[in-house]
């Protein structure tokens, strides 16, 4: 009889991650992942054991990306400022890229992180420990000012996770004439998260009190 053809998790992954971001955890059947994954809930269930367990796997796997792409990034930088502009890139690339992630960040917001287990949390906590990193060095450096390095990463973050989710919108709003002006691409609004960033840590900057 001949073996069953092998099925790699990754393959898993991916079909989690468009019903997860379309569904929510809640909404998320394990059924139309399987079919997505061509799989069967067997299988399914061998690798990940669990629908919580396919979700946190999910989560982990796509912070643990995240990072490496940030890391890469950043290490291709001299300078702090260069650091933060190539992490902004490449923050703004992987969302892109990864269009679930913005639309599970947001509904676990919404749910106030229910379905974050503490390995999943240390997974995400990566994200800003690396630009904290960058931060701080620019502050020792006299580079930066110094800031809290949370609120400078959400200052970042937050910007590109609304934009990019709400690509589908933006477009509806532009074919139907109610943006106001012409469409903003990726790309200046990418630059206009640097600029912001960057004055938002300029050393000659006055704090708000």
């Amino acid at each position: 009889m001949p073996r069953p053809a092998r099925v790699s998790p990754e393959r898993i992954l991916a079909a989690a991650a468009v019903e997860f971001a379309a569904h929510g955890y809640a909404g998320a059947g394990v059924d139309r992942i399987a079919r997505r994954a061509r799989v069967n809930k067997a299988m399914l269930y061998y690798h990940f054991r669990s629908k919580q367990g396919l979700y946190r796997a999910l989560l982990r796997d796509t912070f643990g990306r995240a990072a490496d792409r940030l890391r890469a990034s950043a290490a291709t930088g001299t300078t702090p400022a260069e650091q933060l502009d190539l992490v902004i890139v490449g923050i703004a690339a992987f969302i892109q890229q990864h269009r679930h992630f913005a639309a599970i960040m947001l509904r676990e917001i919404a749910e106030r992180g229910a379905h974050l287990d503490a390995e999943t949390l240390a997974a995400l906590a990566a994200l800003p420990r690396i630009v904290a990193a960058i931060i701080q060095r620019g502050v020792d450096e006299k580079a930066f000012r110094p800031v809290h390095p949370l609120a400078a990463y959400f200052s970042m973050l937050a910007p590109m996770v609304m934009y990019l989710a709400g690509a589908p919108i933006r477009e509806r709003l532009s074919a139907e004439h109610f943006g106001g002006g012409p469409m903003l691409d990726h790309d200046a609004f990418v630059r206009y998260i640097q600029d912001s960033t960057r004055r938002a840590l300029d050393l000659h900057a006055r704090p708000t009190r």
